[in-house]
């Protein structure tokens, strides 16, 4: 978070109002007016034999690393220097977050009826891979026991002790103060799709991955799902090997930033996770989104 930036009028506690933008992306959130008019989809495959490699080798200084904390600390590091991609749309206006939160859905119990939980956790610009792992399995293990309850899920079970009608008008009243910006911080704190990306962890139910919509709920523009490990063959164009990869499936609200930046971020994820040493130790700097539509470098975080 910008220390130094003072929040101003249009402003709200999660975001600053991103108030110089090319003419296109001031026009675009009123002709795509929500995040499923606005969603692009696209593919990355991950060489699993690289960080296979990697997960090993470092198993016993970073205990309990696995696949998903790469991925999760790649995210961290690409939000670090790639801030449009942590805007975020509400009422036809783009907003700059002021954090980085990522949101994982959790199945308590490997089991058709077993118990569902979500769990975001907040994470510093400069977190290296260490520092995710950490973080991550605090939350997942505070979440992970049968009948223990986090803050999303007190309030969905207050919602069910409610009539339906009254849950409607409730509902109705946090979608407009959030419209506003004036929701209460501990529904925002709770809300899982308040966050700079979900994710959903396919692989540990042996699933390929799937495009996920964005919700409309919420302020998340980015979501992820991460497949299962697969045999797939690649070529350079005179021989042919088998490759172990996953599959990681994006959905993206477009309206935060153009192609070409998406591009290049994408670019930058997939590097992160072909040479994930990279990491291991924090950025050199943090390129801070100033809300007013250029980012710039900046270690006042």
């Amino acid at each position: 978070m910008l220390k130094h930036y003072k929040r101003k009028l249009f402003d709200r506690y999660d975001g600053w109002r991103v108030k110089y933008v090319d003419a296109v992306f001031a026009v675009i959130p009123f002709i795509m007016r929500t995040r499923l008019d606005a969603q692009n989809s696209v593919t990355e495959d991950v060489n699993m034999d690289q960080l296979g490699a990697f997960i090993r080798a470092h198993k016993q200084d970073i205990p309990g690393l696995s696949t998903m904390h790469v991925i999760m600390a790649a995210f961290v590091r690409v939000l670090s220097q790639r801030p449009y991609l942590n805007r975020f749309v509400v009422w036809n206006k783009i907003y700059a977050r002021n954090s980085i939160t990522i949101s994982l859905m959790v199945k308590r119990v490997m089991a058709d009826d077993g118990e569902e939980t979500l769990v975001k956790t907040e994470f510093d610009p400069t977190d290296t891979l260490s520092d995710v792992v950490r973080k991550l399995d605090a939350a997942i293990i505070a979440s992970k026991p049968t009948g223990k309850t986090n803050e999303m899920d007190k309030v969905a079970r207050w919602f069910r002790l409610i009539p339906a009608w009254l849950v409607r008008m409730v509902i109705t009243l946090i979608r407009f103060t959030d419209n506003v910006g004036i929701m209460p911080r501990f529904i925002a704190n709770a809300s899982p799709f308040h966050c700079s990306v979900f994710v959903t962890n396919m692989a540990s139910l042996r699933c390929k991955p799937i495009y996920h919509h964005l919700y409309e709920f919420g302020t998340c523009s980015l979501f992820c799902a991460i497949g299962k490990p697969e045999h797939t063959v690649v070529t350079d164009g005179q021989t042919v090997k088998p490759q172990r990869s996953i599959g990681l499936k994006f959905v993206t609200d477009e309206r935060v930033a153009d192609g070409y930046y998406y591009a290049s971020s994408m670019r930058m994820l997939y590097s992160l996770l072909s040479n994930p040493e990279r990491l291991l130790t924090p950025p050199e700097t943090v390129v801070a989104d100033n809300g007013v539509g250029r980012p710039r470098a900046d270690l006042d975080q």
